[in-house]
């Protein structure tokens, strides 16, 4: 059996076991194995396609149309994927609700960033009505109910998710915390044995006498005799009182006027040291506050960048499968793609078309180039290759860049060409382009000293 063969099979494999968690509702572990197939055989149509199914029953319709895609585009005809595609654009209501969900998803992370949890929790439950089999907006939405402590409304949402994927990681822990709560809220009562009735336990006293164990309440330390004791205290409360009126009612007045002074004074200080800590404590607030909001901003801008890059990435896979626009304005599409924002799959598709494409625009852009230059047209020739050493910079083991040097060289622009010159020599050594840009500069070199002579 060859190395091809065992690929082939080591794929089907894992789509078979992608297959059988899916129809048990265990997508994450399908997304796992059909992410497996697909890492030894890429082009395994069967598996992109259900990894499409997968993603759209927990709700990732972008993930699962960019899955469809990429399907179509390895197999135009003959592919269930065109079907998935052509639904989805039919139900035009019902993609348009899809995107608003995400969208109130999204705003809703923003919320929870700015502490904002009440709006985050109509937002979250705006994007369920709209997208019911949305499994992110329910785990969000229970965590926030988590944080509310309002358990009932989270095990309502959680079951939801753990309906829609029976071994979502976010949901068993979500489910695992409401779990701990639930024990830990437990009151466990001790039945009385004479009543049947159920009461909290009181404190006992417990101590054994022989064989035979002695349980009784906690002393309370009072005596029997109250009544005794009662005329004791009003005996000694009245001599106290006789005693109060004889020396010390008239040094009490002046006494009270000062400590009604100092309990005021008391009272500003502490008035004072509280308005300090509040202001404190607004600081620190307002110092998170912006933290996190540029925190906040910079996903945002990091995920609108994403967002953008698959778009372009998709409209670009769909002008090249039906031939509908050139080489070269592909090639320049694709060259306003950042690929670092990119996931594997779509870093994947995105090497395969710039491998197919930027070689034949290369070739036609540098043989242009060469012809402009031959006839002084530097302007054309510094345009077209940019665009070269863009796509490849050591395009003809830098025959390009050598040309780029010399034509920015005749436009006068002398610092560029010698940057260009100097990394020619350091990165094509040996080289014919390296041994002409060298001479370019020692060249310029020799002009230099003799007019410094002169």
């Amino acid at each position: 059996m060859d190395y091809t063969t065992k690929l082939a099979y080591q794929s089907n494999y894992w789509y078979n076991d992608g297959l059988k968690r899916a129809n048990i509702r265990d997508l994450t572990g399908a997304i796992t194995s059909l992410k497996k197939s697909l890492q030894y055989n890429r082009d395994n149509i069967a598996s992109r396609n259900l990894l499409g199914l997968v993603y759209y029953g927990r709700g990732d319709v972008v993930e699962a149309l960019t899955e469809w895609v990429l399907s179509k585009n390895l197999q135009p005809k003959e592919n269930i994927a065109n079907y998935y595609i052509i639904k989805i654009k039919e139900k035009k209501d019902e993609l348009d609700q899809i995107n608003q969900a995400i969208k109130r998803y999204n705003q809703a992370l923003d919320y929870c960033y700015q502490r904002c949890e009440d709006l985050a929790v109509l937002q979250l439950k705006k994007a369920i009505e709209m997208h019911p089999t949305y499994v992110k907006a329910y785990q969000l939405l229970a965590l926030l109910y988590i944080m509310d402590e309002q358990y009932s409304e989270a095990r309502k949402n959680i079951r939801i998710a753990h309906k829609l994927d029976k071994t979502d990681d976010i949901t068993m822990r979500y489910m695992h915390e409401l779990n701990q709560v639930r024990k830990s809220r437990n009151v466990r009562l001790v039945d009385d044995k004479d009543t049947g009735t159920k009461k909290k336990r009181r404190q006992t006293v417990t101590y054994n006498i022989g064989n035979e164990t002695i349980i009784q309440p906690v002393a309370s330390g009072l005596k029997d005799n109250v009544g005794l004791h009662t005329m004791i205290n009003i005996a000694i409360g009245v001599a106290v009182g006789v005693a109060v009126m004889a020396f010390l009612v008239m040094p009490a007045v002046s006494a009270s006027r000062q400590s009604k002074v100092n309990k005021q004074t008391v009272k500003f200080s502490d008035q004072i040291a509280t308005q300090k800590s509040q202001i404190s404590a607004l600081k620190k607030e307002l110092e998170t506050y912006r933290t996190d909001t540029k925190a906040a901003e910079e996903q945002k801008q990091t995920a609108e960048v994403t967002k953008s890059s698959y778009e372009s990435l998709m409209t670009i896979v769909s002008h090249y499968s039906t031939g509908d626009m050139s080489n070269s304005a592909l090639a320049e599409e694709l060259l306003k793609i950042n690929a670092d924002t990119l996931g594997t799959s779509g870093k994947e598709e995105y090497d395969s078309l710039t491998e197919k494409i930027y070689p034949r625009v290369c070739e036609s852009l540098y043989a242009t180039s060469q012809k402009n230059y031959q006839v002084a047209n530097y302007d054309t020739a510094v345009t077209n290759l940019e665009q070269v050493v863009q796509m490849d910079e050591g395009y003809q083991d830098g025959e390009a860049m050598l040309l780029l040097a010399q034509s920015y060289e005749k436009q006068g622009e002398q610092d560029k060409a010698n940057a260009y010159y100097q990394k020619i020599i350091e990165e094509h050594e040996g080289t014919q382009a390296a041994t002409d840009a060298q001479e370019a500069l020692d060249t310029q070199n020799a002009q230099k000293s003799k007019k410094h002579n002169n």
